[in-house]
């Protein structure tokens, strides 16, 4: 299923945290990705109902130098008992920009949230 385009908006509380936690952890280009924070817009959301969302940096100003496209930062989702539920991956534009969040599940059940940080982690509460 393609992205649903909506009107580009800020990101909310959950998905700046999340980013914030996620590039929080030292690596090539976190700096850049951080300093974007400010200016990146959702401009689209992978499917109804879903966490997943399309970002676009307005006027990035230092690209980062990424040798991927996938931050390298493991961000696995736990549940308050502690069983994996998925992970949460960030995405690039071709290693410069940032692209996308992506709350990627092993459960039945789609998340209808991103997850918190709760104790330094990533944790699904419902």
């Amino acid at each position: 299923m393609a992205p649903l385009s909506i009107d580009p908006r800020p990101l909310n509380a959950d998905e700046r945290a999340v980013l914030e936690h996620i590039l929080s952890a030292e690596f090539v280009g976190a700096s850049q990705l951080r300093s974007e924070l400010d200016r990146t817009e959702v401009i689209a959301v992978w499917g109804p109902d879903s966490v997943s969302v399309d970002l676009q940096v307005r006027e990035p100003s230092e690209h980062a130098a990424l040798p991927k496209e996938l931050v390298s930062v493991d961000a696995h989702v736990h549940d308050p008992s502690g069983a994996y539920v998925g992970e949460i991956l960030v995405w690039t534009d071709q290693g410069a920009t940032l692209a996308a969040l992506e709350f990627a599940w092993v459960t039945d059940e789609m998340p209808t949230s991103l997850p918190a940080i709760v104790d330094g982690r990533l944790s699904c509460t419902a």
